[in-house]
């Protein structure tokens, strides 16, 4: 999509007006002073309503999706929907040649991953996943040590992570693609994937289901990976558990032990320790804006006419293991992936920023279904 020559903000519409967006999408980008919001999408209209009253923004229903994508009104568009209805919206999007931030899991199948980028080929915008800890500046900040060595070759990685996830929300009877491995279990296969920069070449999976709850799907589940190289992975993910999340990673000749490590807020930093040779040392990282980061990066790499990371290929690579845990939990046997080249990955120069945004209470949000219990 041209942009006149002029313009220094990318203009936003949001499509899924549920919990993320509204506590964290939303606040985030004020930070962003390349990135405006200008539209919201939802099925409710007495919502609509109230969303439009609080943001001083036009407000579309879903079936309007059409009329907005060709209205002139935005450039770019943060599909926060149910996973389950990202092909549906992002490829009418793409195709029209606007650009889009996707909430990850970037689709519930390999299938719908292609699609996607098809709509992103034939239309010519930008795509990227929205893995805001690629910008988070302690998390890449790990990562580059990790290619440079400083833990010598790389073992071993384990992570634990975990909520007790409110039942009355509708993700806690959407399936397989809704509950905690895409959810959760996207955080530190992603992590490691980058950390390792390597893809998996096996999957196996175990889940259980806690008795007295009423998911429909395995609410607590174990992930072994296995790379090339000897390197070996392991996460477990809940949606039944007290609030953990962690993880260790383990190299020749040092080990980090990292903790917050997946979650956001203005209060929360990313932390790790790492020791080498004996030497213990702990780096506190100051908590960021991650989500009105992830959309300066974004909004820069339009503006600027460059490739964004994360982009489609990096949500494809993540779906395609989060299907081998399904098939997986269905067949009790391992799974075998194709073996892949590494992608570029994250560069140091997406680091962002941002002082953080003030999140509204769970009780301000207009027609949620809190996630957590």
């Amino acid at each position: 999509m041209a942009r006149p020559a002029n313009e220094t903000r990318i203009r936003y519409a949001v499509i899924g007006c549920g919990q993320i967006s509204q506590q964290a999408f939303i606040p985030g980008i004020a930070r962003a002073d390349n990135s405006v919001l200008k539209a919201l999408v939802t099925g409710d209209m007495e919502k609509a309503r109230a969303l439009e009253a609080r943001y001083g923004v036009r407000v579309w229903h879903y079936d309007d999706v059409p009329a907005l994508i060709a209205s002139g009104e935005i450039d770019a568009v943060y599909l926060a929907t149910p996973n389950a209805l990202h092909r549906r919206y992002a490829v009418p999007v793409l195709e029209a040649g606007l650009h889009l931030l996707l909430e990850k899991p970037m689709a519930t199948s390999v299938e719908d991953c292609e699609a996607i980028l098809t709509a992103q080929r034939k239309g010519g915008g930008k795509l990227m996943i929205a893995y805001r800890l690629h910008c988070e500046p302690g998390t890449v900040e790990l990562i580059s040590r990790c290619r440079k060595g400083d833990f010598g070759p790389l073992l071993g990685f384990n992570s634990t992570f975990g909520q007790d996830f409110a039942e009355a929300n509708h993700r806690g009877h959407s399936g397989y693609w809704s509950g905690p491995v895409p959810d959760m279990g996207t955080y530190p296969l992603n992590a490691v994937r980058n950390l390792f920069g390597k893809e998996p070449l096996e999957v196996h999976a175990v889940g259980t289901r806690t008795p007295g709850r009423g998911f429909n799907f395995d609410d607590t589940v174990s992930v072994t990976l296995r790379f090339a190289e000897g390197k070996l992975a392991h996460f477990m993910v809940s949606y039944a558990s007290a609030p953990v999340e962690n993880f260790t990673l383990v190299g020749h000749q040092g080990t980090v032990q990292a903790g917050p490590c997946f979650m956001f807020g203005p209060s929360i930093a990313i932390t790790y320790t790492t020791k080498i040779d004996g030497r213990e040392e702990v780096r506190r990282h100051e908590p960021v804006e991650q989500f009105g980061g992830e959309t300066a990066h974004f909004s820069d790499c339009i503006l600027k006419d460059r490739d964004p990371e994360p982009n489609g290929e990096e949500g494809l690579r993540d779906v395609r293991v989060l299907a081998a845990v399904e098939d997986s939990l269905r067949t009790g046997q391992t799974q075998s992936l194709a073996a892949m080249a590494p992608a570029p990955g994250v560069s140091d120069r997406q680091v962002m920023r941002l002082p953080p945004a003030e999140e509204p209470d769970g009780s301000d949000l207009i027609g949620v279904t809190l996630q957590s219990a």
